[in-house]
């Protein structure tokens, strides 16, 4: 199973900062000038402040001097100055203005000639981009300053700088690189006798062995860095590589040895007056008397390193420390204790989650994704099933927030957004100060961090109050579910599976989830994880292979597990639609094709199935008298093969196109040149159905096969970037319909794909979004897409519409292939 206690704590404590600000020394020539012998007084006295760590008092003195040294036409110390200021708020966690600092030295450092100012000047920068988590920038002025490194002929230096490149690369993910320029650092610090980064780099390597579950290797170079932390006096780096051997060992299952390791380094932390280490280290501790059944052990220290992590201001620590708490009252049958710890330890991760960067963000989640299942788990064995869909629907809201956050979309009210770019500059700025305080313990800046804590937390309970269309983006506490349900339709059925797997001394299981209006139960079914993997994985490739015919085998063992546990419970509600929220691994999952080899019928042959990316109060709202009443479709704003020139020529969108303008006469239709990013804008606002032909880009990665940056939509002038998609007017637009997109669908069982797209348009006012789950077969895609419009024509649903459409396909081209990819996201109706 997989474990979610000690393990998690090596990120605070094993990596070292990767930042080494190079700050030069004046050395002020002879002279008799008043102005020149003050300038050199204030700056001693600026310099003696930086020392004592003193930089707020220090930024002043500087200024003055700055103001000095320019009358005296001085490049070189003014480029000094400056860099103390660049170094002063970038210790501030003022970034932004750091770096306009380092930006004015590296102008006077090129003015002057002096290269091995530039490189010190480049690799500050880089750092200040690492805080921010710009690792691509970070990683460009580190590319910068390695040559100047070279050509000066500062091995140290370079050492540095190849280190901290290396650490970037870690950051990312990107083990191997990480690797690479560490073996590079290496030897030059052996070279310039550079112990204590010699015993940097080896630790460094250690961890990513050990992040490569490489342990016997994490261990050999660990060993290597033990015995030079200690000769070089580095007892804050001795405990910090113990506390990493203990981990080692602890997921070795040698507990004995880790809790020799971590007894070593506990003193270490203590001598240091390091409470964050100590703390890390007493939780580590607890974990592992835990493993060893001693729960009562484990309490106690579990207990000792809270009001330390309190007093650190280290949330994060804190909320798995609650965590392990909470799993050791439910392994021990006391739910109550368990519920207050996890939920605790939830509240903490969720205000913290918000406003993390990008690459912090997706290590938070893995960490953290445990308390979460654990909880659920807990009050769904209490019965207290609402409370339990409280929390799965705020988890499932707030990866899709997070995905919101990750692409920068933007919101339609101009003082919104505003608000909300105010915001994040401040919570950059919080994360920054709180990955220095993990470097470095320091008192004043844990009630400095406490202080911006409590700003930009009530600024963001202040922007949900004023601005409700953006409250999602900040919720940290459950909705009432009666309040939530009270927005799904009559006659609609809500399923959502989650996933209750790989959480140590909890059953594996998937809970599913059943509601309608007012009604709400869930069943549990036992699972085995790797099993269920597996089946999911084969699956996606089964369906969109129509040479594979064992999708039927492998769909009816996927319809066992995710739809019979429930199928009388969905017989007996008689639904005229079967909503689906999916998350996870299960998001890519085409849940309409799961088979049933009882009565050889698919999902979709039951039910017409759409699917929702959450509960809300504002994706769901009922319709107005007026627009309760069935209406025919009249016409359609279609754009179509914007490019007909290879590798984004597509013939076979702007048949489909014309065919929409042969069913719907009234219909607008674009192709080629005239389908241009400004005609949509201009012409969005007058029809309620939008159809995009055109090729879309929605993966991680950036669509090489046909020219695409990632996140984008297809046009004949200019590519929209979906993160605006909130400008283009989209109030009041019933669907919107995104043919030949690409989606990612295997290569990441964790990332939102289409539902992350669907959401940003639904933010942005659609109703509902029409779109692929993978590559799909033109003449297939022609034949949906008439039989579609033909049906709305006539007076369906958008959910009866696609399932009459689908029907008629499967009739032609049985394998799921053909017709499953185009799915219906959002509102049904």
């Amino acid at each position: 199973m997989k474990k979610i206690l000690t393990s998690l704590l090596a990120v605070g404590v094993y990596l070292t900062p990767i930042t080494v600000m190079l700050m030069a020394q004046p050395t002020w020539g002879q002279t008799q000038n008043s102005q020149a012998q003050e300038a050199e007084r204030l700056l001693e006295q600026a310099t003696q402040k930086v020392q004592q760590q003193k930089y707020k008092q220090a930024i002043p003195i500087f200024q003055q001097v700055l103001v000095m040294v320019r009358e005296l036409k001085d490049q070189k110390l003014e480029a000094l100055v400056l860099n103390e200021l660049g170094f002063c708020n970038d210790a501030l966690g003022q970034k932004q203005q750091a770096l306009s600092f380092y930006n004015q030295v590296l102008l006077l450092d090129r003015a002057v000639g002096d290269r091995a100012g530039e490189a010190n000047t480049l690799n500050n920068i880089a750092g200040v981009y690492d805080a921010l988590g710009q690792k691509q920038q970070a990683l460009s002025f580190f590319n910068q300053a390695l040559p100047l490194r070279r050509a000066v002929g500062d091995r140290s230096g370079e050492a540095t700088t190849l280190n901290n490149i290396g650490a970037v690369y870690n950051a990312l993910g990107e083990k191997q690189k990480a690797l690479d320029f560490y073996n590079q650092a290496l030897p030059l610090r052996c070279a310039v006798g550079d112990r204590s980064g010699e015993a940097t780099t080896l630790n460094n390597i250690g961890a990513v062995y050990d992040d490569l579950g490489e342990k016997q290797k994490a261990l050999d170079f660990y060993n290597q860095a033990l015995p030079l932390r200690r000769a070089v006096g580095d007892r804050t780096g001795e405990a910090r590589t113990l506390n990493n051997i203990g981990l080692v060992y602890d997921a070795l299952g040698e507990k004995q040895k880790a809790l020799d390791f971590y007894n070593q380094a506990l003193p270490l932390w203590r001598a240091v007056s390091d409470r964050t280490g100590v703390a890390i280290t007493l939780n580590n501790i607890g974990g592992v008397y835990d493993d060893l059944g001693e729960k009562q052990k484990a309490l106690d220290f579990y207990n000792q390193a809270l009001p330390l992590l309190r007093a650190v201001g280290d949330r994060s620590v804190e909320a798995v420390t609650l965590g392990n708490i909470g799993i050791l009252f439910q392994s021990t049958n006391r739910p109550t204790q368990a519920i207050t710890n996890l939920e605790q330890s939830l509240k903490i991760s969720l205000e913290m989650r918000r406003g993390l960067q990008r690459e912090n963000r997706q290590k938070f989640l893995q960490q953290n994704g445990g308390n979460a299942t654990a909880l659920v788990d807990v009050l769904i064995n209490q019965k207290k099933y609402a409370q339990a869909f409280e929390w799965v629907n705020l988890f499932t809201t707030a990866d899709l927030a997070d995905y919101t956050r990750l692409i920068n979309a933007k919101v339609t009210n101009p003082e919104a957004q505003k608000a909300l770019d105010n915001w994040s500059k401040k919570n950059q700025q919080l994360e920054s100060l709180q990955q220095q305080l993990q470097e470095k313990f320091s008192e004043a800046l844990t009630q400095q961090i406490r202080q911006l804590e409590a700003r930009v937390y009530s600024e963001a309970e202040d922007i949900s109050r004023r601005f409700p269309e953006v409250a999602e983006l900040f919720e940290t506490t459950p909705a009432d579910i009666k309040n939530l349900t009270s927005s799904i339709p009559a006659g609609t059925v809500v399923v959502q599976p989650v996933l209750l797997t790989n959480v140590i001394n909890m059953p594996n299981n998937v809970a599913i989830f059943i509601f309608t209006k007012g009604q709400l139960s869930v069943i549990k079914k036992s699972i085995n994880p790797t099993e269920f993997n597996k089946l999911i994985t084969d699956y996606l490739k089964q369906v969109q292979n129509d040479g594979d015919a064992d999708f039927t085998e492998t769909g009816d063992k996927l319809y066992d597990i995710l739809i019979r546990p429930i199928e009388d419970k969905i017989q007996a509600l008689s639904p005229k639609e079967l909503s689906i929220i999916a998350t996870g691994q299960l998001r890519h999952l085409p849940f309409e094709t799961l088979y049933d080899n009882k009565t050889n019928k698919f999902l979709i042959e039951k039910y017409p199935v759409n699917y929702l990316t959450r509960i809300s109060n504002n994706s769901l709202k009922s319709p107005n008298v007026q627009n309760a009443i069935p209406r025919k479709l009249q016409a359609v704003l279609a754009f179509g093969n914007p490019v007909p020139r290879d590798p984004q020529n597509l013939p076979g969108a702007e048949a489909e196109v014309r065919q929409i303008k042969e069913i719907l006469p009234d219909s607008e239709v674009y192709i080629h040149n005239e389908a241009t990013l400004e005609k949509f804008r201009s012409q969005a606002l007058r029809f309620d159905f939008l159809h995009l032909a055109t090729h879309g880009c929605f993966q991680t990665e950036d669509c090489k096969k046909v020219d695409l940056k990632n996140n984008r939509l297809l046009f004949a002038d200019n590519p929209l970037d979906i993160a605006n998609a909130a400008l283009l007017g989209l109030q009041g637009t019933q669907l919107i319909t995104l043919s030949a997109c690409q989606t990612a669908v295997v290569t990441n069982f964790n990332s939102v794909g289409i539902a992350g797209v669907a959401y940003i348009f639904e933010r942005a006012g659609a109703k509902a979004v029409m779109a692929s789950l993978w590559a799909v077969d033109d003449e297939a895609t022609q034949q949906l897409m008439v039989d579609f419009y033909q049906n709305l024509k006539q007076g369906m649903t958008k959910g009866e519409a696609l399932q009459q459409a689908k029907l008629k396909l499967i009739k032609d081209h049985r394998h799921p292939y053909y017709w499953s990819p185009f799915v219906l996201i959002g509102d049904a109706r």
